[in-house]
């Protein structure tokens, strides 16, 4: 994690920052989920402890992994609404995060079938132990993406871990997020 690109979104009157970044977002997590790249992580340097992601995503890895990346075409489509450094290196004294995926409980039902199975519960008392108005809301950053094996639209809500001075290794998933593993935060 020795090397970033940084995105850093145009203004657009026809469309909002958000929308962009999911766009950017879903061309990227298609590019590492294809190339099977567990070695790039992302962070979102406008969007700590807030609600939106901010104007910037920046891509984490070696220069290899991040060339390697880079040499597909896989921002066709979204080039005129991005502005993109090369590859650099990260700054001397940048500090280390943890970029991971939060998920809600948000589905009474299916919180009910699982305290069904989990806890030897009949329906009825599930019912009355989940209501349907406890639905978990997540006041987190997210950006909107389609699954690549369901194709479904979700929310992938994002939280960092506290800064840290020293750099864990590890992988990284299809989003380059991981809990264990931590990007350089500058």
């Amino acid at each position: 994690m020795d090397h970033y690109i940084e995105f850093r979104l145009l203004e657009d009157p026809e469309f909002a920052p958000a929308q962009l970044m999911n766009v950017l977002f879903g061309k990227l997590h298609l590019a590492l989920a294809e190339r099977g790249c567990d070695d790039i992580g992302v962070s979102f340097p406008d969007g700590d402890n807030c609600r939106t992601l901010g104007t910037r995503l920046r891509l984490h890895g070696t220069a290899a992994a991040l060339g390697r990346l880079m040499q597909g075409n896989w921002t066709a489509g979204i080039r005129d609404h991005v502005a993109q450094s090369p590859v650099q290196p990260v700054p001397a004294g940048a500090r280390y995060r943890a970029l991971y995926r939060v998920q809600a409980k948000s589905n009474p039902e299916r919180l009910r079938r699982r305290r069904m199975k989990r806890h030897g519960v009949d329906a009825e008392a599930a019912a009355r132990q989940i209501p349907d108005n406890a639905v978990e809301v997540l006041k987190l950053p997210y950006v909107q993406v389609a699954s690549q094996s369901s194709g479904q639209r979700f929310r992938l809500f994002f939280q960092y871990g506290p800064v840290e001075a020293e750099a864990r290794n590890g992988e990284f998933n299809a989003y380059g997020l991981s809990r264990g593993a931590t990007i350089p935060w500058f």
